[in-house]
């Protein structure tokens, strides 16, 4: 069904770690270490900054990835995870875009499920990598038969 998306990409599009988002982020997972918004803190830690909770990319802008028409509702979240090479610092601009690595299906209680996953990448301005994702998105028999109508 999306084997045909493997390899395509987004374009790479600009976000700003918000002092603002990283504070309600911070609060709305229930991590409230004073690091994520406690200018005093950032200054005085070893990144002299503040910085933004691990999972915070999940509200970057990804940009489209033409072709991969995928419906607003009825997905499932499936597993996540984050790979660092530094943290994210508030103010920052960090560009982001996704990968398809891979399209499989599998029989399961409720039918043909698809798994989509997609591999997503923040670099700073230089082009130099920040962190990386890799997500996979569930997709049941019932939204695989509304695509394929």
């Amino acid at each position: 069904m999306f084997k045909n998306q493997i390899g395509k990409h987004s374009s790479k599009v600009k976000n700003v770690v918000e002092r603002g988002a990283v504070k309600k982020f911070a609060e709305a997972i229930g991590d409230l270490h004073p690091i994520y918004f406690d200018e005093d803190t950032g200054r005085l830690s070893r990144y002299k900054n503040n910085i933004a909770p691990p999972t915070f990319p999940r509200v970057f802008d990804y940009g489209a990835i033409e072709g991969l028409n995928l419906p607003d509702k009825g997905l499932i979240h499936g597993e996540q995870t984050f790979h660092y090479v530094r943290p994210l610092f508030v103010g920052e601009e960090v560009y982001c875009y996704s990968i398809v690595k891979k399209y499989f299906e599998k029989k399961g209680n409720f039918g043909q499920m698809g798994f989509l996953v997609l591999e997503s990448f923040g670099e700073d301005s230089k082009g130099t990598t920040i962190f990386s994702s890799t997500s996979t998105i569930v997709i049941s028999e019932a939204v695989r038969k509304v695509l394929t109508r």
